[in-house]
């Protein structure tokens, strides 16, 4: 079984078109396979069309939004009802070519968990091209994440892998390097990008803030989400110190220049003491916190945050049955 997530928002026109080069793409194929419309809140006929396609296709789902709650939501509540081995995602803009689907499933069966498309040649505007490509370097060099694409919204997955990594808010082109701190397999696949031929882009300037400050948050997930007082108390450690520094120059010029009876100013108006005080208030703030968020942390991390199986043998669980006894057997009279 092969799933096919598809989140919607005011794609009337190109949602027909889509269905049909999915259905030729998985005709091909010859795999049982299940297509999961997801309506992120459209204000267009978007769930119309949708539910015209279901009407002729039993292997189309879907779901409504009351209201536009975000793509992460969207294929949040897509991969909770998925039913695949493997599981597909894409834009319903058109812009991915499921034609493209069965180099993702040689590249999965080759032993990826995860492999993204990358458009090298993409028909986007300046302004979003060179942007993203800052971006994606940014990524790959804070995440480990090697990719050249992040923003791509046609992926393949392992079930296994939408099962252990959540997303929210905005964090839905983050899911490669979240699943690569896991130590999933994670590779790239260049891919056909296609003129918008309908609809308008839903992605602004702002896209790129947003996507900077969730980048800051993958950071501290992949990196600290187990260990907060390492990076929180660590930063307030090292304002302390530097605040520790700057009162002990103070106390060393002080001692030095009563000791030559020629004090050149006193310490009170000193701008370096209002530093080095301020340094030390908020350095035992942060170590403060970061002790808060260990609390928080260890009275709510679950024991498989902590790792990530790839496979198993013998019983499961710490007890094992013990091997029947043997059948009885009858003495000769």
């Amino acid at each position: 079984m092969i799933s096919v997530v598809i989140p919607v928002y005011n794609e009337e026109e190109s949602l027909p078109i889509l269905h049909g080069e999915l259905d030729a793409a998985f005709a091909r194929l010859g795999a049982e396979v299940e297509f999961i419309f997801v309506d992120d809140g459209s204000r267009d006929g978007s769930w119309r069309a949708i539910a015209e396609i279901a009407a002729r296709d039993p292997r189309v789902g879907a779901i409504r939004f009351r209201r536009n709650f975000g793509k992460a939501s969207a294929l949040t509540a897509g991969f909770q009802r998925a039913r695949g081995d493997r599981v597909f995602t894409l834009d319903a803009d058109l812009q991915d070519d499921p034609a493209e689907i069965p180099r993702f499933l040689e590249r999965i069966d080759s032993g990826l968990d995860v492999v993204s498309g990358w458009k090298r040649t993409r028909h986007d505007p300046w302004h979003k091209v060179y942007p993203s490509r800052v971006f994606n370097a940014m990524v790959s060099r804070l995440t480990g994440c090697r990719l050249h694409d992040h923003n791509c919204g046609f992926k393949a997955y392992r079930a296994e892998v939408i099962r252990e990594v959540g997303i929210y808010g905005e964090l839905h082109r983050f899911v490669p390097a979240l699943a690569h701190a896991r130590g999933f397999r994670v590779g790239e696949i260049e891919v056909n990008h296609r003129r918008r031929e309908h609809g308008r882009s839903k992605y602004g300037f702002s896209r790129f803030l947003k996507g900077f400050l969730d980048l800051l948050t993958v950071v501290f997930l992949t990196r600290f989400r187990q260990r907060p007082l390492h990076v929180i108390g660590g930063t307030g450690l090292a304002l302390s110190a530097l605040g520790v520094l700057g009162m002990v120059y103070l106390a060393l010029l002080w001692a030095f220049e009563h000791s030559i009876g020629e004090p050149t100013q006193p310490i009170g108006v000193r701008p370096l003491l209002s530093y080095s005080m301020s340094l030390l208030i908020v350095g035992a703030q942060l170590f403060s916190l970061g002790f808060l968020a260990e609390l928080v942390t260890s009275y709510g991390l679950r024991a498989s945050d902590t790792y990530s199986v790839a496979e198993t043998i013998g019983a499961e669980g710490r007890d094992v049955a013990a091997p029947p006894a043997p059948p009885p057997t009858s003495e000769a009279p």
